[in-house]
């Protein structure tokens, strides 16, 4: 790689000059970029030699400016080094940024996702989680291992990145990492919001990344039916504990209460509305509110835990991680092949709700969806619902044609 060509130089602004005094400036040039900067001192326009780009003269005044200008001179050549050190691509205004502490000189990509993670977590406990923190550092460091298995180094500046350095992180996760592709496109997401904000900040000129999209190819959602929700109810379990997975399971299908909104449920938020009881809450996760009415099923379970907790708690302390181990087992004695997760409940609500011919406007408002794109995913067409459709069409189509003969 040729060598970058680097000058400091000093010169006077003649164009601000007030009774024979002129300001001193100061110019960086590196390949042709070039930054200027004011040394916020004047001298007298007849003590400058413009030539030798200095004081003239061995007078008091005349020494004590050229000291301090090769003092600027030496700390902008080791600004100049430490930066050609760290990064492969260096211009006047980052060594004129890191002379003037501006900050401009530390805006590599790790440390501006670094100042964004240390962000995000101020946030978590209020309107942010920490699982999704934890899964932020995550693609931090997916990108710090891309740049130093493919550009040998520590970090880069922001002012390298080009279109294809995403375009071949993508690559290098799938190939190299061996992540599937809806996880390959959230990293992709993550690294795309830190380069937006720092444009949007005026970190950088351009966000080289606007026009990258890859589609998260997300699988289709597990959920279940009719049938197998009756065989995990009626299953006889050995154990206490994965009675209480079974049916806390049970609980979120009959209610579509995620399991953070199941672990903080209180008998406060379980109300009397006109004789019938409703868990009225907000989500944890969005805060929206959310109102559901709890059938015999769920009254069922409710009344079978009630002395669990000693505080307003409905269920006790239960934990996820715990809760979802046990739920494979609860689902494999079952029977069941699916892969289900705890927030599979969620799913089964929404696509029996739905096929059941409850309006999409009333699922979305107990789902606690701020968006009803969001609820449109559960709007599964299954075979019973589909053959009970067109039963129904056929039925009314025999009533209107069915004295006509072809």
């Amino acid at each position: 790689m040729a060598r970058s060509t680097f000058k400091v130089l000093f010169y006077v602004n003649g164009s601000k000059e007030k009774n024979g005094i002129v300001p001193i400036m100061g110019r960086v040039t590196i390949n042709g970029t070039v930054a200027q900067f004011s040394r916020k001192r004047d001298i007298p326009k007849i003590l400058w030699d413009v030539k030798g780009n200095r004081a003239k003269g061995k007078s008091m005044e005349a020494r004590d400016i050229n000291n301090a200008l090769d003092n600027i001179k030496a700390q902008i050549i080791k600004h100049y080094q430490r930066i050609s050190d760290r990064e492969a691509y260096v211009t006047a205004e980052m060594v004129r940024n890191a002379y003037q502490g501006i900050g401009s000189e530390y805006e590599t990509l790790l440390g501006a996702f670094d100042k964004d993670c240390a962000s995000f977590l101020k946030r978590t406990g209020k309107d942010r989680s920490i699982g999704t923190y934890k899964i932020m550092v995550l693609a931090r460091n997916d990108v710090a291992a891309f740049i130093k298995t493919f550009y040998k180094r520590a970090d880069m500046s922001m002012l390298e990145l080009t279109p294809d350095f995403i375009k071949e992180f993508a690559a290098y996760l799938m190939t190299e990492r061996g992540l599937k592709n809806a996880t390959v496109w959230l990293r992709c997401m993550w690294l795309k919001g830190v380069v937006m904000r720092a444009h949007y900040n005026g970190q950088i000129p351009c966000n080289p990344f606007a026009h990258f999209h890859i589609s998260p190819n997300v699988k289709e959602r597990e959920y279940l039916t009719e049938d197998e929700i009756k065989r995990i109810m009626l299953h006889k379990f050995d154990t206490p504990t994965l009675a209480l997975v079974r049916d806390l399971f049970v609980f979120a299908c009959f209610t579509a209460l995620s399991f953070v909104d199941v672990k903080e449920l209180t008998n406060d938020n379980i109300v009397e509305v006109n004789g019938e009881k409703w868990i009225i809450s907000k989500r944890h996760k969005t805060n929206v509110p959310f109102q559901v009415k709890l059938l015999d099923i769920p009254l069922q379970i409710i009344e079978r835990y009630k002395n669990r907790s000693d505080d307003k708690s409905v269920f006790g302390e239960i934990n996820y991680w715990v809760m979802c181990k046990q739920l494979k087992r609860v689902v494999k004695a079952c029977g069941i092949e699916k892969q289900i997760s705890y927030h599979c409940a969620r799913h089964t609500f929404g696509t029996l709700a739905l096929s059941k011919g409850i309006p999409i406007e009333s699922v979305s408002r107990v789902l606690g969806h701020t968006n009803i794109v969001t609820t449109q995913i559960y709007a599964k067409i299954t075979t019973q619902k589909l053959d009970n459709d067109l039963t129904m069409f056929g039925n009314k189509l025999n009533a209107s044609f069915g004295n006509i003969t072809i």
